[in-house]
């Protein structure tokens, strides 16, 4: 679904993503690993088109779209969420995801509408509707995260630390959406820190240090490796 190929970006001298070769298969859960300031982020911020790379390509299903813009993006297919949660505060959670279905889905505003609605009810935030987004709880921050990157009717998702912050219960509910979401056939790639929500659901787990990936594979094998926990735990 996804393949970067050679893949680079640097700010000034620091390399931060260095000739990066990788697939994303359809169907699976990517859970992505890394220490603060390994990339995770700026990985995200060039598949979404935030960022342009010094070098390299990107394809999804099969296409380049490494010259494409950011809001091109999402309407082929690619949504994402923000580590810190970005809702227009003044408007309510519905009025949050319908903007995600007109502008990004490219919906008819009647049947935005009906997305807009049917996504709430996924996220859990059919009784929220009518709230300001700007007076959520930090659980329902997270979940209208998720409901906008939804709304525009992704095939990729990308989440980035949507976990962060959330208590153990918190945890649990953002886990049986994300979940659902993925039943519903949407290929998932999640950067996260806490490990024991990515090792219960991702199906293969990469730890991003240096530029790149230093190791690839099923999440407990990962996470036994000497190197990864050298680099991502300082031991």
């Amino acid at each position: 679904m996804l393949e970067l190929a050679g893949l680079s970006r640097a700010f000034g001298s620091l390399r931060v993503i260095d000739r990066l070769d990788f697939t994303v298969e359809a169907g699976e859960i990517l859970g992505i690993l890394g220490p603060n300031g390994a990339g995770k982020s700026t990985l995200f911020n060039l598949v979404a088109g935030v960022l342009p790379p010094n070098a390299g390509r990107i394809r999804f299903e099969g296409r380049d779209i490494t010259g494409m813009t950011r809001w091109s993006r999402c309407r082929i297919g690619i949504g994402r969420t923000y580590q810190v949660p970005k809702p227009f505060a003044h408007m309510t959670v519905f009025e949050n995801v319908l903007v995600a279905a007109v502008h990004g889905a490219r919906l008819p505003l009647p049947r935005a509408r009906q997305e807009a609605a049917a996504v709430l009810g996924r996220t859990g935030l059919a009784h929220r509707a009518d709230h300001p987004a700007g007076q959520l709880t930090l659980l329902d921050l997270k979940q209208l995260e998720l409901a906008k990157a939804l709304a525009v009717r992704p095939r990729l998702l990308l989440l980035d630390e949507i976990a962060g912050g959330l208590t153990e219960a918190e945890t649990e509910t953002l886990l049986a959406t994300i979940r659902a979401v993925h039943a519903d056939g949407i290929t998932i790639v999640w950067i996260e820190h806490v490990v024991q929500a990515l090792r219960r659901l991702v199906t293969r787990l990469a730890v991003l240090s240096g530029g790149g990936f230093v190791a690839v594979g099923a999440p407990d094998d990962v996470l036994a490796r000497a190197l990864v926990k050298e680099v991502y735990l300082g031991t």
